[in-house]
């Protein structure tokens, strides 16, 4: 069902073509880098450090290599959504072969993850990281999407009794706990951070289910929401992305093959709420915008795969050899998400763009833009 101007719904569909003047809006006037490009350098990896050193030791986890090319036919693939609009780079790999290897660019390493926990024979309460470098090529490029995706790709095993709301929950406060202690760390390298008018990352974030927000916000397109909540709370991890709402639509879409989005969670004032995962939200004091800074979620079992899949139309899946193992209990069950870490880095550097932290190719509308606001994008 297309989206209409005006309508609520519409920012489901994504930006379309832009002329970029939104963008050009959203950069800041006068803007100055904290830091110069040698310090940013050393800062991020600074931070890289901590936060893999730390999520290992807050999750369990341990440090594994990652695929940038996967098989096609595996399907293990990661489509970001469900709609089918966001397609990987694929090519035939194998000079001289009779039948070529049809290969496909990692978008994200979520259901390899889930399959590798079986292969490096984690056992339940183990898990690993990935330092995770993926493309996708159908984002709309902006301050802070871009076709270059660097993500710290984790999961982590789990039982039949972990699934749930609570083991959900305090998952993410561990994560958070590492992602404020970044933040600290980045202001003692550089106390000029602490100078600013950016505060630091609150001690804690507010939870709230998507239902919740709809209610909170009903007359407000999903982004919009997203900015009324954090214009109340600096971090948010909204509950539940993927289930139809109350207003006939899903806070946004969700592939129907990893996280869970269908399982009935808690009943509420007469009204059963849904799904196992969600995303950490923060406010961003430079774009003064919303700022994503990960999903992740309790993964599908072979019932909710299932049902997901139905649901989106995609039962044929079930054929696929990832899809087979999660129905003959091949694979564990488990919990993992992505954090993005330009994206986290940009934020607790206080920087502009993605362009400053990560090397990636930009539109020349959108680098004439970042040079007329004296943004610094790497090359």
């Amino acid at each position: 069902m297309a989206a209409k101007k005006g309508d609520k719904r519409a920012d489901l569909a994504g930006p379309g073509i832009s002329t970029y003047r939104k963008v050009d809006k959203t950069l800041p006037k006068g803007y100055e880098s904290v830091l110069d490009v040698k310090e940013t350098q050393r800062a991020i990896y600074a931070v890289k450090d901590y936060i893999e050193r730390n999520m290992n030791k807050q999750l369990n986890l341990m440090m594994v290599q990652v695929p940038l090319i996967v098989e096609v036919a595996s399907g293990v693939n990661d489509m970001l959504d469900r709609d089918g609009s966001r397609t990987p780079v694929d090519f035939n790999a194998g000079l001289g072969l009779k039948e070529p290897i049809r290969a496909s660019v990692v978008q994200a390493a979520t259901k390899w993850k889930r399959m590798a926990l079986a292969e490096f024979k984690c056992e339940v309460g183990e898990g690993i990281n990935t330092d995770m470098r993926a493309v996708r090529k159908d984002y709309f490029l902006d301050h802070d999407h871009s076709s270059y995706v660097d993500q710290w790709d984790w999961e982590r095993r789990i039982t039949a009794e972990d699934r749930n709301l609570d083991y959900l929950k305090d998952t993410v406060k561990r994560i958070w706990k590492v992602l404020t202690g970044a933040d600290r760390l980045a202001r003692r390298m550089y106390p000029q951070l602490d100078d600013t008018d950016v505060p630091r990352l609150p001690p804690r974030l507010k939870f709230i289910h998507a239902e919740d927000l709809l209610d909170r916000y009903p007359d407000l397109p999903r982004k919009q929401r997203e900015t009324a909540i954090l214009k109340e709370w600096d971090a948010v991890f909204i509950v539940g992305i993927g289930w139809t709402l109350d207003d006939g639509y899903p806070h946004e879409m969700r592939a129907a093959d990893y996280d869970d989005w269908v399982t009935e969670t808690i009943t509420k004032r007469g009204r059963t709420y849904h799904g196992l995962n969600g995303d950490i939200l923060v406010w961003n004091h430079i774009t003064q915008r919303r700022h994503e800074l990960t999903s992740m979620g309790i993964r599908v079992t072979k019932e909710t795969l299932k049902r997901q899949l139905k649901m989106s139309g995609l039962e044929h899946y079930l054929e696929l050899p990832y899809h087979k193992a999660i129905l003959n209990d091949r694979i564990p069950l488990s919990i993992g998400g992505g954090i993005g870490q330009s994206r986290t880095q940009m934020l607790l550097l206080q920087k502009a763009h993605l362009g400053e932290v990560s090397v990636t190719i930009w539109p020349k509308e959108l680098k004439r833009i970042c040079e007329r606001k004296n943004i610094h994008v790497l090359e």
